[in-house]
Protein backbone atom coordinates (compact mmCIF):
# COMPACT_ATOMS: atom_id res chain seq x y z
CA UNK A 1 0.00 0.00 0.00
CA UNK A 2 1.81 3.57 -1.21
CA UNK A 3 2.78 5.56 1.74
CA UNK A 4 2.21 8.95 2.03
CA UNK A 5 5.60 10.40 0.42
CA UNK A 6 6.50 7.93 -1.82
CA UNK A 7 8.30 10.25 -4.01
CA UNK A 8 10.86 10.46 -1.25
CA UNK A 9 11.18 6.70 -1.34
CA UNK A 10 14.74 5.06 -1.88
CA UNK A 11 17.67 6.61 -1.48
CA UNK A 12 18.19 10.18 0.23
CA UNK A 13 22.05 11.29 1.22
CA UNK A 14 22.82 13.89 3.95
CA UNK A 15 24.98 15.56 2.38
CA UNK A 16 28.13 17.40 4.24
CA UNK A 17 28.76 20.96 4.15
CA UNK A 18 32.13 21.41 2.61
CA UNK A 19 34.46 24.22 3.74
CA UNK A 20 37.61 25.46 2.69
CA UNK A 21 39.67 27.87 4.92
CA UNK A 22 36.77 27.55 7.36
CA UNK A 23 34.23 29.05 4.55
CA UNK A 24 31.95 27.48 2.52
CA UNK A 25 32.65 25.95 -0.75
CA UNK A 26 30.33 26.34 -2.88
CA UNK A 27 31.82 24.97 -5.88
CA UNK A 28 32.72 21.94 -3.89
CA UNK A 29 28.73 21.83 -2.74
CA UNK A 30 27.74 21.66 -6.65
CA UNK A 31 30.18 18.98 -7.14
CA UNK A 32 28.77 17.32 -4.94
CA UNK A 33 25.02 17.44 -5.83
CA UNK A 34 26.14 16.34 -9.24
CA UNK A 35 27.58 13.32 -8.03
CA UNK A 36 24.42 12.69 -6.14
CA UNK A 37 22.58 13.18 -9.25
CA UNK A 38 24.45 11.11 -11.75
CA UNK A 39 24.48 8.09 -9.13
CA UNK A 40 20.38 8.53 -9.34
CA UNK A 41 19.87 9.38 -5.51
CA UNK A 42 16.00 10.83 -4.83
CA UNK A 43 16.85 13.47 -2.85
CA UNK A 44 19.44 14.98 -0.90
CA UNK A 45 19.71 16.28 2.22
CA UNK A 46 22.16 19.36 2.83
CA UNK A 47 22.46 21.32 6.34
CA UNK A 48 21.22 18.52 8.73
CA UNK A 49 23.99 16.44 11.32
CA UNK A 50 25.88 15.91 8.74
CA UNK A 51 26.07 19.06 7.30
CA UNK A 52 26.92 20.64 10.84
CA UNK A 53 24.21 22.41 11.17
CA UNK A 54 24.91 23.30 14.29
CA UNK A 55 28.14 25.52 13.35
CA UNK A 56 26.83 27.38 10.85
CA UNK A 57 25.33 31.09 11.30
CA UNK A 58 22.15 31.36 10.17
CA UNK A 59 23.24 33.23 7.12
CA UNK A 60 25.22 30.19 5.93
CA UNK A 61 22.61 28.11 6.85
CA UNK A 62 20.24 29.94 4.31
CA UNK A 63 22.65 29.80 1.88
CA UNK A 64 23.48 26.59 1.47
CA UNK A 65 19.80 25.65 1.25
CA UNK A 66 19.35 28.42 -1.26
CA UNK A 67 22.72 26.87 -3.11
CA UNK A 68 21.59 23.12 -3.31
CA UNK A 69 18.25 24.19 -4.36
CA UNK A 70 19.93 26.29 -6.99
CA UNK A 71 22.76 23.52 -8.30
CA UNK A 72 20.25 20.64 -8.05
CA UNK A 73 18.05 22.65 -10.50
CA UNK A 74 15.32 20.30 -10.38
CA UNK A 75 17.41 17.32 -11.55
CA UNK A 76 17.09 15.77 -7.72
CA UNK A 77 14.80 16.57 -4.65
CA UNK A 78 15.82 18.65 -2.06
CA UNK A 79 14.69 17.71 1.51
CA UNK A 80 17.32 20.76 3.83
CA UNK A 81 16.77 20.28 7.20
CA UNK A 82 15.26 22.81 8.90
CA UNK A 83 15.08 21.84 12.96
CA UNK A 84 15.70 24.07 15.85
CA UNK A 85 14.91 24.00 19.42
CA UNK A 86 13.19 27.03 19.25
CA UNK A 87 10.33 26.73 17.95
CA UNK A 88 10.24 30.13 16.24
CA UNK A 89 13.31 29.78 14.64
CA UNK A 90 12.71 26.51 13.10
CA UNK A 91 9.53 28.16 11.32
CA UNK A 92 11.44 30.81 10.25
CA UNK A 93 14.09 28.22 8.45
CA UNK A 94 11.17 26.00 7.04
CA UNK A 95 9.40 29.45 5.76
CA UNK A 96 12.65 30.24 4.24
CA UNK A 97 13.19 26.39 2.78
CA UNK A 98 9.68 26.55 1.23
CA UNK A 99 10.40 30.30 -0.44
CA UNK A 100 13.34 29.14 -1.99
CA UNK A 101 12.01 25.72 -3.46
CA UNK A 102 13.09 23.26 -1.26
CA UNK A 103 10.49 20.10 -1.62
CA UNK A 104 10.46 19.16 1.93
CA UNK A 105 11.87 20.27 5.30
CA UNK A 106 13.78 17.14 7.50
CA UNK A 107 13.14 18.80 11.23
CA UNK A 108 14.90 17.00 14.18
CA UNK A 109 13.18 16.85 16.96
CA UNK A 110 13.77 19.57 19.79
CA UNK A 111 16.90 19.09 21.59
CA UNK A 112 18.43 20.09 24.87
CA UNK A 113 15.07 22.10 26.03
CA UNK A 114 13.71 18.41 26.60
CA UNK A 115 10.11 19.08 25.95
CA UNK A 116 7.25 17.03 26.54
CA UNK A 117 5.56 15.38 24.55
CA UNK A 118 3.02 17.94 23.94
CA UNK A 119 5.61 20.69 23.46
CA UNK A 120 6.95 18.06 20.77
CA UNK A 121 3.50 17.70 19.33
CA UNK A 122 3.04 21.53 19.27
CA UNK A 123 6.29 22.13 17.93
CA UNK A 124 5.49 20.10 14.91
CA UNK A 125 1.51 21.67 15.09
CA UNK A 126 3.28 24.90 13.80
CA UNK A 127 5.53 23.87 11.35
CA UNK A 128 3.12 22.19 10.02
CA UNK A 129 0.91 25.21 9.91
CA UNK A 130 3.29 27.46 8.60
CA UNK A 131 4.68 25.65 5.29
CA UNK A 132 2.86 23.49 2.65
CA UNK A 133 5.69 21.22 1.70
CA UNK A 134 5.98 17.85 3.47
CA UNK A 135 7.66 17.74 6.68
CA UNK A 136 9.96 14.73 7.44
CA UNK A 137 10.00 14.30 11.23
CA UNK A 138 13.61 13.74 12.49
CA UNK A 139 13.83 11.66 15.37
CA UNK A 140 17.25 10.86 16.93
CA UNK A 141 17.00 10.84 20.66
CA UNK A 142 20.84 10.24 21.07
CA UNK A 143 21.14 13.49 19.76
CA UNK A 144 18.39 15.65 20.99
CA UNK A 145 18.13 13.69 24.40
CA UNK A 146 14.26 12.87 24.09
CA UNK A 147 12.98 10.12 21.86
CA UNK A 148 9.88 11.54 19.91
CA UNK A 149 7.07 8.63 21.99
CA UNK A 150 5.29 6.66 19.13
CA UNK A 151 1.76 7.65 20.23
CA UNK A 152 2.95 11.21 19.25
CA UNK A 153 3.92 10.19 15.57
CA UNK A 154 1.22 8.96 15.59
CA UNK A 155 -0.71 11.75 16.62
CA UNK A 156 1.65 13.95 14.36
CA UNK A 157 0.56 11.98 11.72
CA UNK A 158 -3.08 13.39 11.65
CA UNK A 159 -1.72 16.35 10.12
CA UNK A 160 -1.34 16.50 6.49
CA UNK A 161 1.68 18.38 6.03
CA UNK A 162 3.73 15.68 8.00
CA UNK A 163 4.31 13.09 5.52
CA UNK A 164 7.69 11.61 6.66
CA UNK A 165 9.76 9.85 9.77
CA UNK A 166 13.52 9.47 9.62
CA UNK A 167 13.55 6.82 11.98
CA UNK A 168 17.00 6.59 14.15
CA UNK A 169 16.22 5.28 17.37
CA UNK A 170 17.48 2.24 16.54
CA UNK A 171 13.63 0.28 17.79
CA UNK A 172 12.19 -2.09 15.59
CA UNK A 173 9.69 -2.47 17.84
CA UNK A 174 8.57 1.49 17.91
CA UNK A 175 9.21 1.62 13.89
CA UNK A 176 6.76 -1.37 13.76
CA UNK A 177 4.11 0.04 15.78
CA UNK A 178 4.33 3.43 14.01
CA UNK A 179 4.05 1.54 10.52
CA UNK A 180 1.16 0.20 11.77
CA UNK A 181 -0.81 2.83 12.59
CA UNK A 182 -0.12 5.11 9.78
CA UNK A 183 0.42 5.74 6.18
CA UNK A 184 3.74 8.22 7.09
CA UNK A 185 6.60 6.92 5.07
CA UNK A 186 9.34 5.92 7.18
CA UNK A 187 13.06 6.32 6.21
CA UNK A 188 16.16 4.98 8.24
CA UNK A 189 18.20 7.13 9.50
CA UNK A 190 20.87 4.85 10.46
CA UNK A 191 22.87 3.23 7.56
CA UNK A 192 23.01 -0.61 9.07
CA UNK A 193 19.24 -0.55 10.01
CA UNK A 194 17.76 0.13 6.24
CA UNK A 195 17.22 -3.32 5.31
CA UNK A 196 15.61 -4.05 8.47
CA UNK A 197 13.41 -1.26 8.44
CA UNK A 198 12.71 -1.81 4.72
CA UNK A 199 11.46 -5.44 5.76
CA UNK A 200 8.99 -4.01 7.84
CA UNK A 201 7.55 -1.35 6.03
CA UNK A 202 9.91 1.20 5.43
CA UNK A 203 10.67 2.82 2.24
CA UNK A 204 13.94 3.98 1.83
CA UNK A 205 17.13 5.90 4.30
CA UNK A 206 18.61 9.23 4.28
CA UNK A 207 22.00 8.02 4.20
CA UNK A 208 25.87 9.42 5.17
CA UNK A 209 27.45 6.11 3.57
CA UNK A 210 25.69 7.87 0.18
CA UNK A 211 28.34 10.45 0.25
CA UNK A 212 30.60 8.17 -0.76
CA UNK A 213 28.48 4.82 -2.50
CA UNK A 214 25.08 5.99 -2.88
CA UNK A 215 24.92 3.82 -6.12
CA UNK A 216 25.39 0.24 -3.76
CA UNK A 217 22.60 2.02 -1.28
CA UNK A 218 20.55 2.68 -3.78
CA UNK A 219 20.85 -1.17 -5.26
CA UNK A 220 20.41 -2.32 -1.83
CA UNK A 221 16.66 -0.26 -1.85
CA UNK A 222 15.93 -1.03 -5.40
CA UNK A 223 16.68 -5.15 -4.67
CA UNK A 224 14.28 -4.98 -2.04
CA UNK A 225 11.71 -3.42 -4.05
CA UNK A 226 11.73 -5.48 -6.27
CA UNK A 227 11.93 -8.55 -4.36
CA UNK A 228 15.21 -9.39 -4.95
CA UNK A 229 15.51 -10.35 -0.78
CA UNK A 230 19.23 -12.10 -1.82
CA UNK A 231 20.66 -9.18 -3.37
CA UNK A 232 19.35 -7.20 -0.99
CA UNK A 233 21.14 -9.01 2.00
CA UNK A 234 24.53 -9.30 -0.39
CA UNK A 235 24.76 -5.81 -0.11
CA UNK A 236 23.57 -5.47 3.26
CA UNK A 237 26.58 -7.74 4.40
CA UNK A 238 28.83 -5.84 1.65
CA UNK A 239 28.14 -2.08 3.19
CA UNK A 240 27.79 -3.08 6.98
CA UNK A 241 31.14 -2.47 8.11
CA UNK A 242 31.78 0.62 6.08
CA UNK A 243 28.02 2.03 7.81
CA UNK A 244 29.76 1.25 11.36
CA UNK A 245 32.98 2.74 11.04
CA UNK A 246 31.87 5.79 9.20
CA UNK A 247 29.27 5.90 11.41
CA UNK A 248 31.12 4.55 14.83
CA UNK A 249 35.01 5.84 14.88
CA UNK A 250 33.59 9.33 15.81
CA UNK A 251 30.95 11.75 16.05
CA UNK A 252 28.89 12.27 12.71
CA UNK A 253 30.52 14.09 10.56
CA UNK A 254 34.11 13.31 11.23
CA UNK A 255 34.75 10.09 9.82
CA UNK A 256 32.67 11.00 6.68
CA UNK A 257 34.85 13.99 6.07
CA UNK A 258 38.07 12.52 6.70
CA UNK A 259 36.88 9.27 4.49
CA UNK A 260 35.81 12.07 1.10
CA UNK A 261 39.10 13.20 2.12
CA UNK A 262 40.91 10.27 1.08
CA UNK A 263 38.90 9.89 -1.55
CA UNK A 264 39.64 13.37 -2.91
CA UNK A 265 36.21 14.69 -2.99
CA UNK A 266 36.08 17.06 0.37
CA UNK A 267 38.97 18.81 1.94
CA UNK A 268 38.01 17.30 5.26
CA UNK A 269 37.30 20.76 7.12
CA UNK A 270 35.05 19.97 10.24
CA UNK A 271 34.22 23.22 12.59
CA UNK A 272 35.07 23.28 15.99
CA UNK A 273 33.80 21.84 18.78
CA UNK A 274 34.50 18.86 16.21
CA UNK A 275 38.02 18.09 15.83
CA UNK A 276 39.87 15.87 13.29
CA UNK A 277 39.61 11.84 13.26
CA UNK A 278 43.07 10.76 15.25
CA UNK A 279 45.65 9.18 13.73
CA UNK A 280 44.90 5.46 14.57
CA UNK A 281 41.38 5.62 13.85
CA UNK A 282 42.14 7.37 10.50
CA UNK A 283 44.32 4.72 10.15
CA UNK A 284 41.64 2.32 10.54
CA UNK A 285 39.25 3.93 8.37
CA UNK A 286 41.92 4.06 5.28
CA UNK A 287 42.34 0.17 5.92
CA UNK A 288 38.31 0.17 5.53
CA UNK A 289 37.56 2.25 2.82
CA UNK A 290 40.80 -0.01 0.74
CA UNK A 291 39.42 -3.17 1.74
CA UNK A 292 35.77 -1.87 0.15
CA UNK A 293 37.59 -1.36 -2.79
CA UNK A 294 37.40 2.33 -3.24
CA UNK A 295 40.32 4.63 -4.53
CA UNK A 296 42.21 6.08 -1.36
CA UNK A 297 44.39 8.67 -2.21
CA UNK A 298 48.17 8.79 -0.78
Amino acid sequence: MPTRAEKFAGLSVAIVTPFRDGKLDSARLAEQIDFQVRAGTTCICPVGTTGESPTLTHDEHERVIAESIAAAAGRIRVMPGTGSNSTAEAVRLTKFAAKAGADAALVVGPYYNRPTQEGIYQHFKALAEAVDIPICVYNIPTRTGRNIEPETIIRLAELPSIAMLKEATGSMDQASQILAATDLTVLSGDDSMTLPLLAVGGRGVISVVGNVVPADMKALCDAFDAGDRATARALHAKLFGLCRDLLGLASNPIPIKAAMAMLGRDTGEIRLPLVPLEPPLAAKLRQVLTAYGLPVRG
